[in-house]
């Protein structure tokens, strides 16, 4: 895990290994919006979208860290950002998103073409 420097103070960033690795021990926040969400998404990420994201509804984070991601790592950023400007000390976000899951052949939940059906996928599903 690497840290990067904000004017607001200091975020954590996970890249998609570190973070399936750690699934056990952390909460995952999607920032992306419902219908990406809905298309596909990493199995076990609750949805918050950046468009009605709010620090003070996420989960505590007292036995799990919160760790947010989005399709590029740009959103979650932000989100990070929005995080610590409202007082938490420790946020963390995915470096690379949800492109960077995928890219790495981490298993994600994927829309079934053919039947409209989600389904566990890999990059060379």
């Amino acid at each position: 895990m690497q840290t990067e420097e904000t004017e607001n103070g200091e975020v954590e960033v996970w890249t998609p290994e570190e973070v399936e690795k750690a699934r056990d021990q952390l909460v995952l926040i999607d920032v992306r919006t419902p219908q990406e969400h809905a298309l596909e998404r990493i199995p076990g990420a609750m949805l918050m979208a950046l468009q009605e994201f709010r620090p003070d509804c996420l989960p505590g984070q007292g036995a799990k860290r919160i760790v947010l991601h989005c399709g590029s790592g740009v959103r979650s950023g932000k989100a990070a950002a929005l995080c610590l400007q409202a007082g938490m000390d420790q946020i963390a976000h995915m470096e690379g998103g949800m492109g960077a899951w995928k890219e790495r052949g981490q298993e994600y939940i994927g829309t079934d073409i053919s039947s409209g059906a989600p389904r566990k996928m890999r990059k060379d599903d």
